[in-house]
């Protein structure tokens, strides 16, 4: 299986992906924990059907050391023991920030307050930013259907 359009040979997605990879830089060199970053990025892929980004960053947090008992759990977050509350948070803000379009309103005051009890204004910031890339990442491959299953970690630096 082929993608539909090579991001890395076109000139147009090249450019546009150098400077994708310049934003996650910011977020990941912020004071949200990288654990809580990839929970984040995994939920999100997992909604939106992007098994590239499922691929990368299931493997990601693997190599960090993160636990296949919680890996195998993002999916049913809700009913797992195994995240914190802080987690479990920035989870359902990950949730609802990617299902804009299911829920009438966007994000709701209770779940921002939720997350706000367990961020602050950076982490805050970091969540947003975080939500919104990898939704980005993930439409992006979705798009052009970029096979899933070689990524290695630490591939792309």
């Amino acid at each position: 299986m082929d993608a539909r359009v090579n991001l890395f040979g076109n000139p147009v997605t090249a450019k546009f992906l150098k400077h994708l990879v310049s934003a996650g830089k910011v977020v990941a060199d912020s004071t949200l924990p990288a654990a809580t970053q990839e929970l984040v990025k995994i939920r999100a892929s997992q909604i939106n059907g992007c098994a590239f980004c499922i691929d990368m960053h299931t493997k990601d947090a693997a190599e960090a050391g993160e636990s296949a008992t919680r890996l195998h759990l993002v999916a049913g977050w809700r009913e797992a023991t195994v995240f914190t509350e802080a987690e479990r948070a920035a989870l359902e803000l990950a949730e609802e920030g990617t299902r804009i379009a299911d829920a009438a309103g966007g994000v709701s005051d209770e779940v921002w307050a939720n997350a706000a009890k367990h961020y602050d204004e950076e982490q805050l910031g970091a969540l947003v930013s975080i939500i919104a890339l990898i939704n980005t990442y993930n439409r992006v491959n979705v798009l052009v259907q970029q096979p899933a299953g070689d990524y290695q970690p630490g591939q792309f630096g």
